[in-house]
C-alpha cells in the first residue's frame, strides 16, 4: 500500500482501510495478529500515534480486539462488520446523490422508486 500524504483522506483512516482490505481478501484471518502501531509507524515512516489511532478505530468497531500485552488481533465477525459498514457507506451515497439528481430532475418518488425496482429486477434476472 502507499499512503496519500497529500490527499484529503486522513492517514490513520488510510491504515484502517488497507488492514480492513486485508482482512476482505483473507491475508488476515480470525486471530491472526495485526502489525503493531510501531511496524506500522516504520512501514510507512508515519507517527506511531497516527497509526494507533487506526488501529484503535478497528477495535473499537469490533474488527479487532485486544490481548493484554500481546497487540491487536482479527476478530472472528471482522469480516461480516467490515461488509455492512461499506454496504452502509456506499449504498448511502449512492442514495444521496439518486435521490437528489431525481429531485432535481423533477421526479416523483414513485418515478424513481419505479426505475429502481425496474433496474434491480434486471441485475438480478442476468444473474440467475
Amino acid at each position: 500500500m502507499i499512503l496519500d500524504t497529500e490527499g484529503l483522506k486522513p492517514i490513520y483512516l488510510q491504515i484502517a482501510e488497507w488492514i480492513e482490505e486485508e482482512i476482505l481478501h483473507g491475508n488476515l484471518d480470525v486471530d491472526d495478529k495485526v502489525y503493531s502501531q510501531y511496524k506500522l509507524a516504520d512501514m510507512y515512516t508515519i507517527n506511531p500515534a497516527t497509526a494507533a489511532k487506526g488501529l484503535k478505530m478497528l477495535a473499537d468497531e469490533g474488527i479487532l480486539y485486544d490481548r493484554r500485552g500481546l497487540g491487536k488481533f482479527v476478530a472472528s465477525d471482522a469480516k461480516t462488520i467490515i461488509l455492512e459498514k461499506r454496504k452502509d457507506e456506499s449504498i448511502d451515497q449512492l442514495m444521496e446523490s439518486l435521490v437528489k439528481q431525481a429531485v432535481w430532475l423533477g421526479m416523483s418518488e414513485e418515478e424513481l422508486l419505479q426505475r429502481v425496482k425496474k433496474v434491480w429486477r434486471e441485475r438480478t434476472n442476468e444473474n440467475r
